[in-house]
């Protein structure tokens, strides 16, 4: 299986009613000694730079602001954290993006080191979706951060974007090369999501998934 099978009904209805109530900004950390407490189950979204990762979360979220959108690779610098219901259910995590390549090297390396540290050491985070542009299928840069997922020991998923910009058969075929490049690594989950921000394209079954990271 190559893309994620059909979900039950009583999955996404769960799903779209906990992200149809509450989900409110609530800070961001350009370090660790400015995160939350780790009183809420984390789900971090990770991708490149102008993967449509802000475009994602708001579509997540049924919201046009909640996540700030960008045409300049690397505007988001910190790690950015959103509640998700009333009672707190879980939080989203909004990682820097990476891969870009206007930024200064120092700053390049502050983020890695971010992230790496954000990964290594947070137990409140129960898993990481990993964006990638279904345009570009998985590049080198992506698999950097795969590795370093996998060597902290952080199960995630691989979730396509943009799937509506390509044809039908150029999707099948990406999809089927990410599932590939999932089923190499230890910490991967075998399914794949494609998803449109625009159109709504797999948006009830990343809900779901998310829901299922916490449990």
């Amino acid at each position: 299986m190559t893309a994620i099978p059909p979900r039950d009904g009583e999955d996404l209805e769960a799903a779209r009613r906990l992200f149809a109530g509450p989900v409110t900004f609530l800070k961001s950390a350009p370090g660790l000694q400015h995160l939350p407490p780790p009183d809420a189950p984390e789900v971090a979204f990770a991708g490149r730079s102008n993967v449509g990762k802000s475009s994602l979360l708001n579509a997540l979220a049924n919201r046009t602001g909640l996540a700030r959108t960008s045409n300049t690779p690397g505007r988001t610098q910190e790690l950015n954290f959103f509640d998700v219901g009333e009672p707190l259910r879980l939080r989203l995590v909004d990682m820097p993006g990476y891969g870009f390549a206007k930024a200064p090297p120092a700053v390049v390396r502050q983020w890695r080191f971010l992230i790496n540290d954000y990964l290594r050491g947070r137990q409140a985070l129960k898993r990481a979706l990993v964006l990638i542009d279904a345009r570009h299928g998985v590049k080198d840069v992506d698999r950097d951060i795969l590795d370093m997922l996998d060597k902290a020991a952080v199960g995630y998923r691989l979730v396509l974007t943009k799937a509506d910009k390509i044809k039908a058969s150029e999707l099948a075929a990406v999809t089927q090369g990410t599932a590939d490049e999932a089923r190499r690594r230890p910490a991967a989950h075998p399914e794949i999501i494609a998803t449109s921000s625009e159109g709504g394209l797999g948006i009830p079954e990343l809900r779901a998934a998310v829901l299922d990271a916490i449990g």
